[in-house]
């Protein structure tokens, strides 16, 4: 039927399953063919001696790719699957019933249990509590570890059982998915229209610490919840020496036709002569004379190509991929880096990325899990000049809770002891602290209470460390019941006092007030916040005292808060009500209405104290820090977290020093400026002592120039990267670059997971195109691990998003100073001698055969049987380079360790640049002619047979391996000396049987004749030093006049291994003489 009359066609809205994706491709589709260099090579390679000998190596080179990055595909599905096959409880006719994750559908109602992580983004309908609130905690969201309140919808709150749930009938109407974390707009409809508050929406991947049981609707599942919509598209990641290689071989496919040309002309200038093109053994035919000119040039041309193709090192992929796949196993099996807390040690993920590791420029890492343990601790507090410590040693015996109070000082008498009762009674009231309840606490009776038993849940993992710490000093906060704030004092008396106001905390004014009221009657104003926004406001107490003490923890990294109050009388009391309800009812610019009241009530302080609290550092997280900026790396921190706390974080942990200035790109600075003023005054500020003059951008420290850090926090972020009405944004980009240039540091606070992204995908894509790092544990830290070059996860507390979706998992942050110093160091130069050596080895291999061309009047006769051919990349030479590229020390691992400067040596793809390219095909050239016309002009009568077949000692390959290695072990010389025997055996037995299944044989008894010559025997020698002379002068000249700081080591240890050498033969002289 057709709609009636202005009706509105509805479509139904298609939702997706719960299903999540982390892989890359389906689970069969893992053949890439997306290598430019594979494509090359399919075009070109087809030879006439035998199409097996290119074939087959091209087919290994795909198949082992094929196969290796499907293996590592099939772990990311293995991974996913176990995600999408956890159990869920959801209500179906009212019963509870138990299905896959995977099969959780819009609109269906989860029941959700303590520990219990929400497979969805849910609307939050009732819990088994009976105020209709649950407590999660939001680690894989925003970093923070601590426990947060959230709330039921107010008409569906009080539905407790499966019965009750099941017959509710609602409407819900929410916008298109969006990332925006914090934001929601959801209109519920039942009986009423209700609108969904944050509060209300419990999100994908928060887990429930509620002991009781909580529902809630699906409204967001599988890829379309915040949490998804947070991930990057994955795309596959390729490492500067891939793209490297790939360039080398445009640039020999170039030579490769450049010869094949040159053939091609030169063939036809021979052939000019009439006696040279039909000589009179060889008389063309009728066909081939008339055949077209132009079509038997290019015949030629194409024979020429084949014939010298082999200058395309084909088995260099397969050797590379054999050596990223097998080296990646010495991560895994490093004890070093195995996390015996946890039982965990690190993860491949990828291979690809090995040689990476050892490139990077930028560090961007999470803080809250990652820098940090999550946990924090109360360490002291000052009161009126005094200190008291908790669980101190006095006299030798260690004092608890309430009773170990360490007064530094004198103990405070009078007045002081009243102010001491005042700060800790403030610590007690001032938070926004909850209790998870106990069934039992209400039939307690105030003796009954322990002061262990109490569980304090907050947003502020701060405001939970305080209260903790004052109940170890004899002041215990019980619960809020009824507006009434309970404490246990030292007496074990409960003092009640009821909460009139709450001034909460905002990262502007950076403090909160409460306003109690004593049983007594009296009313109090307790204030807490950071000490740059108390003392202003301070009219009283012992200043300086208090300033001396804070300033002492803050340079220890610790935490400082400080504490005041006043007192007010009733009048006061009114008239600030009075403001308050004024400015929270205004309609307009309620927020700014607010700000100005609070700044009028909070005046007039007297000083209390100040607490010290420490959020305990990852062990050797500074000290990871610390190698990483001397081994020429910046590190960013990008958190969810407020600006003051990770700031004291950056402190303790090294990153930003006593002598950095600090410089803000924040919200409350732009709101002052603007942020053209904002960019321009910093700008000015970070290039007043440098001139035009900027800091190198691959240094971590400086010693002659002012170290700045620069913080920056969510939305002055947003207002850099937003693109102008005119369609630019370059100007702002480019301006903020130029600022995080000249910092030694940056901290990026209350970032959401995108903007994590973008601030990396922002460096990574400047003009400098720096190699990037990110470093997180939690699921808001998956976009930027994902779009930085190399992502690395840490198997946390948080869960396992990062870790399975990044490239690389470590236990713990301090494990990234090896990962990257020494097996990041290692991996390149293995890898890029493994490229260089591929290269040089086939120029001197094929380059004899541009040569012989001459020789044989450009008639396209090949120089090497069609055995040596096929068997010199994958038998020959292939094995002992492998091993090489899995082995190679060229300094020890602890050397790497303890000088991280020696990182700086291979920066920026150095050993691979176009010097040392260039250098390596020269020497491969040079060595090539060597042999070439050392073969032809000293052994004549030896090598050139009867039947034309010239053989040249290519031993060269094997002594030029052995000089470049470093690190000897009895697997080194057996594969090196083993493949040159085997190359000796393999000759005598190609050319000393008669093998039946050939039609003919050219090198029947060759190799025996060759060698049972004196002379070849001295040729072999002879042309082999002289083709070591160049590359071993290099050596030689370069570590006297131009060492690097890597060959100033080896220089120094190869010193002190023959000072102790000698000094112990001396000693075992002297021991037989005086015997």
């Amino acid at each position: 039927r057709e709609p009636p009359p202005g009706a509105e066609a509805y479509i139904p809205q298609r939702f997706p399953d719960n299903r999540i994706v982390s892989s890359k491709v389906p689970i069969f589709s893992f053949i890439h063919l997306d290598k430019s260099a594979e494509v090359i090579l399919c075009l070109i390679i087809d030879t006439p001696t035998s199409p097996v000998t290119s074939g087959l190596p091209l087919l290994f080179v795909i198949t082992v790719t094929a196969i290796k990055q499907g293996y590592e595909d099939w772990l990311r599905h293995k991974a996913d699957n176990a995600i999408n096959h956890c159990p869920v409880h959801f209500i179906q006719h009212g019963k509870l019933v138990r299905k896959q994750s995977r099969k959780l559908r819009v609109g269906d109602i989860v029941m959700v249990k303590e520990d219990e992580k929400f497979p969805c983004d849910l609307i939050f309908l009732s819990s088994s509590r009976g105020d209709g609130t649950c407590f999660v905690t939001t680690t894989s969201l925003d970093g923070e570890s601590s426990q947060k309140t959230y709330y039921a919808v107010q008409d569906t709150k009080a539905f407790h059982n499966e019965q009750e749930i099941d017959a509710l009938h609602a409407t819900i109407e929410c916008e298109q998915p969006q990332p925006d974390l914090y934001k929601i707009k959801e209109m519920t409809e039942y009986n009423t229209l209700v609108n969904c508050a944050l509060l209300n929406l419990l999100r994908c991947a928060i887990f429930s610490k509620t002991s009781c049981l909580i529902s809630g609707v699906a409204i967001y599942t599988g890829m379309e919840t915040k949490m998804a919509l947070n991930y990057q598209s994955k795309s596959q990641k390729r490492s500067a020496v891939e793209k490297s290689m790939n360039v080398f071989l445009v640039v020999y496919l170039c030579i490769l036709v450049s010869k094949a040309l040159i053939n091609t002309i030169l063939k036809y200038v021979w052939q000019s002569e009439p006696f040279r093109d039909e000589p009179w053994y060889n008389q063309k035919t009728e066909p081939e004379r008339k055949r077209n000119l132009f079509l038997q040039a290019f015949t030629d041309f194409l024979a020429f190509m084949v014939l010298f193709n082999y200058i395309i090192p084909v088995s260099m992929y397969v050797t590379v991929e054999m050596q990223k796949f097998l080296g990646s196993y010495f991560i895994t099996w490093d004890e070093e880096m195995f996390d015996e807390d946890t039982g965990e040690g690190p993860l491949v993920n990828t291979s690809d990325l090995n040689e990476e590791l050892g490139q990077i420029e930028y560090v961007f890492t999470d803080k809250t899990g990652t820098l940090t343990e999550n946990n924090m601790e109360f360490v002291e507090c000052c009161i009126e000049g005094h200190v008291y410590v908790p669980d101190v040693i006095c006299n030798g015996q260690v004092l608890h809770d309430g009773t170990g109070i360490d007064m530094i000082d004198s103990s405070p008498g009078g007045s002081g002891k009243e102010r001491e009762e005042l700060f800790f009674r403030a610590l007690c009231l001032c938070h926004t602290v909850q209790v998870k309840d106990d069934d039992s606490v209400d039939g307690l009776k105030k003796n009954d209470f322990s002061r262990k038993s109490c569980i304090y849940i907050s947003s502020s993992p701060d405001e939970v460390a305080l209260v903790e710490g004052i109940q170890r000093l004899g002041y215990t906060y019980l619960r809020l019941k009824d507006n009434h704030m309970e404490i246990l004092n030292r007496e074990n008396n409960i003092e009640k006092f009821e909460l009139l106001e709450v001034l909460s905390f905002d990262s502007v004014r950076r403090r909160m007030s409460v306003i109690v009221k004593s049983s007594t009657g009296d009313i109090f104003l307790f204030c807490k916040g950071a000490d740059s926004s108390i003392f202003p406001r301070v009219k009283e107490g012992k200043i300086d005292q208090v300033r001396a003490r804070v300033e002492r923890n803050a340079v220890e990294g610790l935490r400082t808060l400080c504490v005041a109050y006043k007192k007010l009388t009733a009048e006061e009391y009114s008239n600030v009500q009075k403001l308050l309800q004024s400015a929270k009812l205004a309609l307009q610019d309620r927020d700014k209405k607010l700000a100005e009241v609070y700044e009028k009530i909070e005046t007039d302080f007297i000083l209390l104290g100040a607490t010290a609290v420490e959020d305990r550092l990852q062990e050797k997280a500074a000290d990871t820090i610390e190698a990483l900026q001397k081994a020429g790396i910046k590190v960013w921190v990008l958190t969810g977290d407020k600006m003051e706390t990770a700031a004291a974080t950056c402190y303790a942990c090294k990153l930003f020093r006593r002598n950095t200035q600090l410089l803000e790109l924040t919200t409350k600075k732009i709101e002052e400026q603007s942020l053209h003023d904002v960019l321009f005054d910093l700008r000015k500020t970070v290039l007043r002592d440098n001139g035009s003059l900027t800091r190198d951008t691959f240094s971590g420290l400086s010693t002659d120039m002012q170290d700045y850090g620069l913080i920056i926090d969510g939305a002055a972020l947003s207002l850099i990267m937003k693109t102008r009405q005119d369609g630019s944004s370059s100007n702002y980009r480019d301006r903020f670059l130029e600022i995080c240039r000249n910092c030694s540091a940056v901290l990026c606070c209350r970032m959401a997971p995108l903007q994590k992204a973008q601030i990396v995908k922002l460096i990574k894509l400047s003009k400098e195109h720096p190699i990037t790092l990110a470093i997180g544990d939690g699921a808001n830290d998956v976009s930027m691990i994902l779009e930085a070059h190399v992502g690395i996860g840490v198997i946390g507390k948080e869960g396992r998003q990062a870790a399975r979706n990044s490239d690389y998992a470590i236990p713990k942050f301090k494990h990234l100073k090896k990962m990257l110093l020494v097996h990041g160091h290692f991996y390149y130069v293995r890898i890029s001698e493994l490229v260089q050596y591929f290269f040089y080895k086939n120029v001197c291999f094929i380059f004899p055969q541009f040569l012989y061309q001459f020789f044989c009047g450009f008639s396209q006769q090949t120089l090497y049987d069609t055995a040596y051919l096929t068997l010199y990349n994958i038998c020959f030479t292939s094995l002992p380079i492998l091993l090489y590229s899995l082995m190679e020390q060229h300094i020890s691992a602890e050397t790497l360790k303890r000088e991280p400067s020696l990182y700086r040596d291979v920066a920026k793809n150095a050993l691979l640049r176009w010097r040392v390219f260039i250098y390596w095909t020269f020497l491969g050239v040079f060595d090539a002619v060597v042999f070439f016309f050392g073969a032809y002009l000293l052994l004549d009568n030896t090598v050139v047979t009867s039947n034309g077949q010239v053989i040249t000692p290519y031993n060269i390959f094997f002594f030029q391996l052995a000089l470049d290695t470093h690190y000897w072990t009895w697997i080194n010389h057996f594969v090196i000396w083993g493949s040159l025997l085997f190359y000796i055996v393999f000759s005598l037995l190609w050319g000393g049987i008669i093998w039946p299944f050939l039609n003919y044989q050219r090198m029947y008894y060759v190799f025996m004749q060759m060698l049972s010559s004196g002379p070849a025997w001295l040729g072999i020698i002879l042309l082999i030093t002289v083709s070591l002379l160049p590359d071993v002068l290099k050596k030689v000249l370069c570590r006297q006049l131009w060492p690097t700081a890597t060959e100033r080591i080896q220089t120094k240890h190869q010193c002190l291994s023959v000072e102790q050498s000698t000094i112990f033969m001396l000693s075992q002289t002297s021991s037989s003489l005086s015997f």
